[in-house]
Formats: structure tokens, sequence, C-alpha cells
């Protein structure tokens, strides 16, 4: 296992930033996390967990010792009549995972096409998109203790589970590198178009199935969302709020066009991205970020640009929101520290 020093992570976070970190680590199993961890020069050092950068913010250089899992293993751990497990490692590219699992006919992951990240970050944040969530998924994550070196493995139960939300970003915040995460799949799927783009760009296809569903969605995410590669941005930079379903409708009573989406009992999910468009930063540019011109959730980063920029850019947007709406509405990036 190779560890660097001083290590650029420009290519590695989707927002470019120009950043360095004091040491930088791919272990490629879980005896080299082990091995790692149980490195006497890191004991005492800051250390950051990361996938393919996607969901992070560099606020500065990192000082300490990153660590990108890397396991790229992939088994079938079991099967039933109707359903079948796969366990996977936490290296492999998300979208590669649901294009393999999709190919051979299994299906739960196919509306979460084109999320970027890795394997072992999709629990991390619950992601979600196009009525789906990857807890509906899972069994199980198994994980190393970044103190102690023990393997755990956590069911779906114990990950607690919420939206855009997971015990690992709570009590197991920064004490964990997630090794493998198992996955329940359906072998003759029904596929969810309930979501009305995803109907709507497939009301001219007979009886879709789930690769009709993944292409559908990868092809709505091309046109709506920036590639990482042309310009710097890290997907979605904020949750959708949920709030109480009165005030919800209070609010769609002054805004009729607003779009509600259920959440919890008696809470309604409210759209973000209309949230920041209606107070005008659609498509706005300061310096070196901005808002997306097509979709208002996306901040974008321009060469140049710095981890304080996009973060200041964020809280103009959070104040603005509050002021005009009375809505709180919450990073989903993860911000490292500043150095």
């Amino acid at each position: 296992m190779q560890i660097e020093r001083d290590k650029d992570l420009k290519r590695l976070n989707t927002l470019g930033l120009g950043v360095k970190c004091d040491w930088y680590a791919q272990p490629s199993s879980l005896d080299e996390v082990i091995t790692l961890l149980k490195d006497k020069r890191f004991t005492s050092v800051p250390k950051l967990v990361t996938g393919s950068g996607s969901n992070i913010l560099y606020n500065g250089d990192f000082k300490g010792l990153v660590i990108h899992p890397d396991i790229m293993e992939i088994s079938i751990s079991g099967k039933e009549s109707d359903c079948i497990y796969i366990k996977a490692g936490a290296g492999i590219e998300w979208d590669n995972f649901v294009e393999w699992c999709v190919d051979r006919g299994w299906g739960g992951l196919e509306n979460l096409s084109l999320i970027p990240g890795c394997v072992g970050a999709s629990p991390v944040q619950n992601i979600g998109a196009y009525g789906c969530e990857v807890k509906d998924t899972i069994v199980s994550v198994e994980y190393v203790d970044i103190k102690t070196c023990e393997v755990n493995t956590l069911n779906t139960d114990d990950c607690k589970f919420g939206y855009r939300d997971s015990i690992f970003k709570h009590e197991l915040k920064d004490r964990c590198v997630i090794t493998f995460v198992t996955f329940k799949l359906a072998i003759n799927p029904v596929p969810n178009i309930s979501y009305k783009d995803v109907s709507e760009r497939l009301s001219q296809v007979r009886n879709p199935g789930i690769a009709d569903v993944r292409k559908a969605i990868t092809d709505i995410r091309r046109e709506k969302l920036p590639d990482p590669a042309v310009t710097g941005n890290a997907g979605s930079f904020f949750k959708n709020p949920v709030i109480p379903e009165t005030d919800a409708l209070k609010l769609r009573e002054e805004y009729p066009s607003l779009k509600l989406f259920p959440a919890s009992e008696s809470y309604s999910k409210v759209p973000a991205a209309w949230l920041i468009e209606q107070c005008g930063f659609k498509g706005i540019r300061e310096g070196n970020v901005g808002v997306h011109p097509n979709q208002a959730l996306v901040l974008v980063a321009f060469e140049g640009a710095t981890g304080e920029e996009i973060l200041m850019l964020a809280q103009k947007i959070k104040r603005a929101v509050k002021t005009r709406f009375n809505i709180d509405i919450e990073m989903e990036v993860n911000v490292t520290a500043s150095s």
C-alpha cells in the first residue's frame, strides 16, 4: 500500500479545489485498512475518510491523513427465490455498481443511477433520488473502528437511516472506515416510475424495465446537472427542508406552482432549489463561484475558487431563504475544518 505525502487533492474532489493533505492512502483490502490504522505514525493524526470526493468541501488544506478505501471486491453473498444479496467493496464507483446490477436484471438501485461517489459513501448519506433511497436495499454495512481497529457490522436498523442521514453522520462520524456494503436486490423487479420526470420520459415505452428506468434517469441527470470534469461542483449542495405540513400548505397557497412532497407524518418536503431560485440566485456568479443556471441546488466552482468563497455564497443563500420564507436550509456537503 502506497502512502503519499503532501498529496495534491485537486483532482480528488469534484469541486476541483486546489488543496493538499499531509498524508494520503488508498488501502485496497480489509487487512490494509487495519494495517494503516495501526501504523504508529498516524495514531494521533487527524483522519478523513473519503470516497470519490464528490460530497466534500475542503476549506483549506487538510492537516492529517486522508484515507480512500479502494476495496473493489464484489460477490454474491446469498440468494432466495425472489432476491439476491450482493456484497460490494467500498471503493467501487457507485454508478458502475448500479450498471453492473441492472445489466444482470437485478432491481432496486436503478433510480439511483448516475449519482456520483463510491459504494462506501452510499450509506453515509443515505443517497436518494427519483422516489428511492439506498436504505431500502441495504442489508448491512461493514466497517473498521478507527480507534480500536475492530471490524463491526451494522444491519439496516442499526444504521439509523433518515432523510440524507445515518449513524455515520452522528455517533460514528469520523470513527469508522466503511469497507463493504451488502445489498438485497429483486430478481424479478417492478420498476418504480412514480416520479413525474421519469414517468413522462417513459410515457412512450411499453412495459418499461429497469434498464429503461436507468437510461431515463441518466438522461435526465445529464441534462440538468453539470459534469464535474467540466465545471467543479459537489452535486446537490443543500438538503430539501422538511417542514410541518400546515406551514407547507400555507406556503403553497401563496405560491400555487410550488410542488410539495410527503415526508414523515404531518410533514412535507419543500424543494430547496425552488426556494433558492425564488430568492434570485439561480445562474448567478460571484467571483470564482456561482449557482448553476439549470439547477439551483448546485453550487459551482470555477478555476481558482476556494472553499471559503463557496461557503460565503452558501451562507448568503441560507440567509436569503431564511429571511424570505423563514425556512432553514441545511448544507448536504461535508465541510472540512480550515487549516
